[in-house]
């Protein structure tokens, strides 16, 4: 889990909204009906604290109603709805406890160790048993790796497991009959969890510094190189060869042999 910085309403968002608690909301929500720049957009506030917080409006001011909800988890609390009127309310930071219960905004609010108990509490199929979609908000904000060895070898001296552990990872061990899959946790650096930003190509240079201008002049050049391709089969004197010359006749064998002996004639003749 990354360190906090300061959190004020004007920096609240959906994703660092899981760094505050119950009591922050209360002081923030607060100042918010204090700042007339801020009260008028206190409904947006509101959305961004239900992304991570159970609100509950105390209907019925009562000691026993107050006890009901705080031994659910609720802190109870004033807030100004306006300038004379004061509204009760119960809110309570809603828990991870599945893994259906991870978005991009949160999973990067929890620890390692956090991680581990919510996929320890929710399968025992292994890493590959999760769907692709929760795989990919893990892994967004954790370093995952996996292996399935036998038991009895897991924990091998300066295997894996050993290495995985003295570089600070955190481990889950699923039984598979002899066998044990280990899934390995770590938090990613800050800089690992940035998003990647693509820089656009150039439109106006090239990798030689030219620029559309210039490539503009050029195009005459694949003008050519298109005119090249298509006299391909064009005439061509230098790439004439003996097997350019061979000529086929249709024949029979008796003249073959009729032609044979005239050319064996000639040749004694000769002589």
């Amino acid at each position: 889990m990354k360190d906090k910085k300061a959190i004020t309403i004007k920096t609240l968002t959906k994703s660092n909204v899981w760094d505050i608690q119950e009591n922050d909301v209360f002081r923030m929500w607060e100042a918010a009906s204090k700042d007339s720049e801020l009260k008028d957009n206190i409904r947006h506030f509101i959305d961004i604290i239900k992304t991570a917080f159970e609100i509950e409006e105390v209907k019925v001011d009562k000691p026993v109603v107050i006890e009901k909800l705080e031994q659910r988890g609720f802190k109870v609390g004033a807030i100004s709805i306006d300038e004379q009127n004061k509204q009760k309310v119960a809110i309570k930071k809603r828990a991870i406890m599945r893994v259906t219960d991870l978005t991009y905004e949160n999973v990067g609010h929890i620890s390692a160790a956090k991680l581990v108990e919510v996929l320890d509490r929710n399968f025992g199929g292994g890493w590959e048993s999760l769907p692709q979609s929760i795989q990919d908000i893990i892994e967004s904000a954790f370093d995952i790796s996996t292996t399935t060895l036998p038991a009895d070898r897991l924990h091998k001296a300066g295997g894996l497991y050993d290495k995985k552990m003295s570089d600070g990872y955190e481990v889950l061990e699923i039984p598979k009959g002899s066998w044990t899959e280990a899934i390995f946790v770590k938090e990613k650096s800050e800089e690992d969890t940035k998003p990647v930003v693509e820089t656009p190509k150039s439109s106006s240079l090239d990798y030689d510094g030219e620029d559309d201008e210039d490539k503009d002049e050029d195009l005459p050049e694949d003008e050519d190189k298109q005119d090249d391709e298509d006299n391909d089969d064009a005439f061509d004197d230098d790439k004439l060869t003996e097997e350019s010359y061979r000529t086929t006749y249709e024949t029979t064998p008796d003249d073959l042999n009729y032609e044979a002996e005239e050319i064996s004639d000639d040749s004694e003749s000769d002589y």
